[in-house]
């Protein structure tokens, strides 16, 4: 399997300096979340891959706010549900959909899962997003639809099943649940996030206000190549980081 390149670090890196940026950008994109009101209960989670250990990832600890996370409150998980560092207590469903998603892509630093209202939402209409908006072509041909909840997710073989419908796309809406976004980077996987919660708001609004018409396949393929790849993803979260470590200066 091909990995990106953050993914493939050369051996010559400081993993310990990598993580560390690696930890405090996860900790900025959970205030985000939290910011933008994605907290619910406690469910939802995002995780990047360690530097060094690729079978490893850094996620939030079970039950704390997002807006209240830092870089020393985050754990350590293998891919065996281990917490090989950190103290916080480890989320069963973040482990079962992570931790498959990691070992099926690993191209991917980052992979980002809540229960955002109008993600769930649109979830509940058991289809894939229309090409209604500019920014809805982000996720033209590049995201899937995993059409089968079953409860709460407990089992890495569900787990499984979503690694394998989202294939190799950025994007999953999972039926009745929610949505999941990946990426090369954890700015990628936040900013797809953001806007596909956005264009799920956008086309609920299309939808109550009579059906909207969609953009041309030829048109949104287009569009898709100018806003949809890897580096147009961790760019469009710059202003985001920006303003969450303004905000927040000095945390």
């Amino acid at each position: 399997m091909t990995m990106s390149i953050d993914t493939a670090i050369s051996e010559d890196v400081d993993f310990a300096t990598v993580r560390a940026e690696r930890k405090a950008t996860l900790a900025a994109a959970f205030r985000i979340f939290g910011r933008f009101g994605f907290n619910e209960g406690v469910a939802g989670h995002i995780t990047v891959r360690d530097p060094e250990h690729l079978d490893r990832f850094w996620v939030n600890p079970f039950s704390v706010n997002f807006r209240m996370i830092r870089a020393e409150d985050l754990i350590c998980v293998d891919h065996h549900g281990e917490i090989v560092e950190g103290d916080g207590l480890l989320n069963r469903a973040a482990f079962a959909i992570h931790s498959r998603i990691h070992l099926a892509r690993p191209d991917v630093i980052a992979a980002a899962h809540s229960h955002s209202v109008y993600g769930k939402a649109f979830s509940a209409l058991h289809r894939e997003l229309r090409p209604l908006t500019q920014d809805a072509c982000i996720f033209f041909e590049d995201h899937a639809l995993f059409d089968d909840y079953t409860g709460v997710v407990w089992d890495e073989s569900e787990g499984d099943r979503i690694a394998d419908a989202l294939g190799e796309r950025k994007a999953v809406i999972l039926a009745n649940h929610g949505l999941l976004t990946v990426g090369h980077s954890i700015e990628e996987a936040v900013y797809w996030f953001v806007t596909m919660e956005r264009t799920c708001q956008a086309e609920l609004a299309v939808l109550a206000a009579g059906g909207g018409r969609p953009i041309p396949d030829d048109v949104a393929r287009h569009t898709y190549s100018m806003v949809g790849s890897h580096a147009a993803g961790r760019f469009g979260a710059t202003p985001l980081f920006d303003w969450i470590r303004s905000v927040e200066e000095g945390l």
